[in-house]
């Protein structure tokens, strides 16, 4: 009787897990189509006297007022209508509201050389209008007089504005760095000399590569778990994560070289496609094929390009290029970990050696997975 009462009870709760992680795939599904937040580039420099910055960024989601500190996808704001009618605007159109709004947020982008430096824009370049899924990277150059006295600088990212990469330019080992919304720059060399030594460089690009994944990630979160649901045993699940990885880091670091590049309008169907192949074949095999291996190790060399392109948007320091590299690709590794813990300790650690776990559990999640991810691939493809 008591036996009986546990197993009801073991079933009761595997049907609610199940839930859980059914309901965590939806989500996902919900952001195939999201309006992915990127990073401000800044690029900066002095020239006769005076600072010029070029900021690349998404403008469209700063002039609807998203605050975009800790977001990931512009889909999850209030202004999200509002940012997506931005996204369909010419450049005639848009640039006036530019204007106006770059007029009133350079009042909060503080730069300090031995005094406060008043900013103007100077030029705006807006692109045309391309995939409305896909952030559009305008220009805003400013300039502002520095004193001649001035020895170092000091740039203040306001609040609300994500994150930026500061890129000096024109000087021998330049600084480069990474601000959040809010933070401010250490005190930078105008005559350079403020490059990042190895071990600054690989540990600011640890939580880069992280964030990637955990919660940027995802596509790159459900072929993990794709991978994760074949078997119940941890053997087989070590073996292609490390396969994957392996895979990956080859072509993160050709395509971080320059080596290889491939078109994003390739690279992410085809991503979509791998999320399908490791889910479907979930359905139909019990263990580990030397083939799947030999797939997954494909795949990973895609997920790998997709991995270069989110990394060429933030630039390497030349300086620091590999041990930044390395950085990155460790916190795409945590990343991953991270995914792989959480589903064993929520999932499998419990539940994964009961008779009804692969009928139950990994069946309905893989063919749930195998639905998103055929869901982007036509996104990716046709829409």
């Amino acid at each position: 009787m008591r036996l009986s009462l546990a197993v009801r009870r073991g079933a009761t709760w595997l049907r609610i897990l199940f839930a859980l992680v059914s309901s965590v795939v939806a989500i996902a599904a919900a952001g195939a189509g999201a309006h992915e937040v990127t990073p401000a580039i800044a690029d900066f420099q002095i020239e006769e006297g005076q600072v010029r910055l070029e900021l690349r960024l998404n403008v469209e989601a700063f002039v609807a007022g998203i605050d975009l500190d800790g977001l990931s996808d512009t889909n999850q704001t209030a202004q999200a209508g509002d940012y997506d009618e931005l996204r369909a605007l010419g450049a005639e159109e848009l640039e006036p509201m530019v204007q106006l709004f770059a007029e009133e947020w350079l009042e909060t982008v503080k730069v300090q050389a031995g005094g406060p430096v008043d900013l103007r824009v100077t030029g705006i370049t807006i692109p045309e209008v391309g995939d409305a899924g896909l952030p559009r990277a305008s220009v805003l150059e400013l300039a502002g007089d520095v004193p001649p006295a001035a020895r170092s600088l000091r740039i203040a990212w306001p609040a609300g504005s994500g994150g930026v990469v500061l890129r000096q330019n024109g000087v021998e080992e330049p600084y480069t760095g990474y601000l959040r919304g809010g933070e401010i720059s250490p005190p930078i060399p105008l005559a350079g000399g403020a490059a990042k030594t190895p071990v600054e460089a690989f540990l600011e690009y640890i939580p880069v590569g992280f964030t990637h994944i955990l919660p940027k990630g995802l596509d790159h979160i459900l072929f993990v778990l794709g991978l994760f649901f074949l078997s119940p045993r941890v053997r087989p699940l070590l073996l292609q994560v490390s396969v994957f990885t392996v895979a990956h880091t080859i072509t993160l670091a050709l395509g971080a070289l320059g080596v290889v590049s491939v078109s994003s309008a390739i690279v992410e169907p085809l991503i979509a496609l791998s999320i399908v192949f490791v889910a479907v074949e979930n359905i139909f095999a019990r263990k580990l094929h030397s083939w799947r291996t030999f797939v997954i190790f494909g795949f990973g060399l895609l997920h790998g390009l997709g991995f270069a392109t989110v990394l060429g948007d933030f630039g390497l320091p030349a300086s620091q290029f590999l041990p930044a590299l390395i950085g990155f690709n460790a916190g795409v590794e945590l990343g991953q970990l991270a995914v792989v813990a959480a589903a064993y300790l929520g999932v499998r650690l419990w539940f994964g050696r009961h008779p009804k776990y692969r009928g139950r559990v990994a069946i309905p999640a893989s063919v749930t997975i195998a639905m998103i991810g055929g869901y982007w691939f036509v996104e990716r493809v046709f829409l």
